[in-house]
């Protein structure tokens, strides 16, 4: 069963794993700040070094959180501007009454048209980790899977920013995405793209994701194929159409059972240690990167996240080129793992050059990257990475990245970075 829910269609669907942590987003701010923020990057940079010289999609994604639209479309066409730190209704009010996982699938089905239901499956707002309903759609023109999940997410956050958000095509491919703000305050987006980034499969994903001022999010998905994953297609499209996913994920009885949700017991509010060094800002490091660049490449597309990553795809006049570049505090406790076949310079900064495959599954595509960590107990690190693709599980757009080994090698060690220290 589809317990993982899709909140956005990346192969590493990071959101969602915290998805399954059954709770949102409803931990106390002040006291992840204090006492997680440095072993949360900790945390998500092994799993970067881990993949930085392997497959070039996951790397791409997993370099953590939302990515941006482009930059020109920074608005995020409908992204929410609440104030995060305004309480949710849900959090303020008695938690209504449980609604039950029997009673989550009955309204499923008066929702969607008539039709044959199978392979029912349910979970209750009581129940761990958290409500969702399954079950395969016939409508006489093929089985179709169907689900609906729930869970919490702060106003304003960047939580909500991501399930609203249309996805970057550099990174996810998909044939349509539209991200409205309703009159209500809630915000809307409709996504019709595929299971697989890179389309090994003609399985299609369509959703619907709702997140209302109050924080309740209710999302929709739906398959041309009786399974997530590993069933032949069965109809050459998902059942429910635009309008109709939108009146199924904005049904007023949804926002019942996100309130019926049992709050996540908040931590001990903890004061932020001046220690922990802010996240590095994601438009600070692409105007550095920007700014690094040698003459003759034109940028000719560019995003990222909110802070730590950015990328640019770039274009000497023999095809486009992607780069990407991390900038992380917190790395010097995994030095030995990320530059034990690296060089140490005077001053003490580590680098490690690594040219390989990019991507096993697209043929060709190729990953050089430059990775460097400066001295001092902060962990500074800066890793820069260029393909000879323009997008995530595309095809080779040149036969070699843009910049060379040395390139990337300068551009990583320039004195600009540390700036943003």
């Amino acid at each position: 069963m589809p317990e993982n829910q899709h909140q956005e269609p990346f192969e590493e669907r990071l959101s969602a794993a915290l998805h399954e942590t059954g709770g949102g987003f409803d931990a106390d701010r002040s006291a992840l700040v204090a006492g997680g923020r440095a072993r949360g990057r900790r945390a998500l940079t092994r799993r970067r070094a881990g993949v930085l010289g392997g497959v070039a999609g996951v790397a791409l994604v997993s370099v953590g959180g939302a990515l941006l639209l482009p930059q020109g479309d920074s608005d995020g066409s409908g992204a929410s501007t609440a104030d995060a730190s305004q309480p949710s209704a849900s959090a303020t009010a008695p938690a209504p009454a449980p609604v039950s996982g029997d009673a989550i699938l009955g309204q499923l089905k008066e929702l969607l048209p008539e039709g044959e239901f199978s392979q029912e499956d349910a979970r209750g707002s009581a129940d761990e980790p958290g409500p969702y309903a399954y079950l395969v759609h016939d409508d006489g023109r093929g089985a179709a899977a169907i689900s609906v999940a729930f869970d919490r997410v702060e106003p304003g956050s960047a939580q909500a920013r991501q399930l609203t958000r249309c996805p970057d095509k550099t990174f996810t491919p998909y044939d349509d995405c539209s991200s409205t703000r309703l009159s209500d305050g809630s915000l809307l987006r409709l996504f019709r793209g595929y299971e697989y980034p890179d389309k090994r499969a003609d399985t299609k994903y369509w959703s619907a994701d709702l997140v209302t001022a109050e924080g309740q999010h209710v999302s929709v998905g739906e398959w041309n194929a009786p399974a997530q994953k590993g069933a032949p297609v069965s109809r050459t499209e998902p059942p429910l159409s635009a309008g109709q996913l939108e009146e199924v994920v904005t049904a007023e009885v949804w926002r019942r059972v996100v309130d019926s949700i049992p709050e996540t017991p908040k931590s001990t509010e903890v004061a932020p240690t001046a220690d922990v060094p802010p996240a590095v800002s994601g438009k600070d490091i692409g105007e550095t990167l920007v700014g690094l660049l040698p003459e003759g490449l034109d940028v000719v597309r560019r995003g990222g996240q909110e802070d730590e990553f950015t990328y640019v795809v770039v274009d000497d006049g023999r095809g486009e080129s992607l780069v990407q570049v991390n900038v992380q505090y917190g790395m010097d406790d995994v030095a030995g793992q990320l530059y034990a076949d690296g060089e140490t310079l005077p001053d003490g900064t580590r680098v490690a050059v690594q040219q390989g495959d990019g991507d096993d599954r697209v043929a060709g595509v190729l990953m050089w990257t430059a990775d460097t960590l400066r001295p001092g107990e902060d962990g500074f690190r800066v890793v820069i990475s260029a393909f000879n693709n323009a997008a995530a599980h595309a095809e080779p757009s040149r036969g070699t990245p843009a910049l060379t080994v040395d390139q990337l090698r300068e551009i990583a060690l320039s004195p600009e970075w540390d700036k943003l220290r």
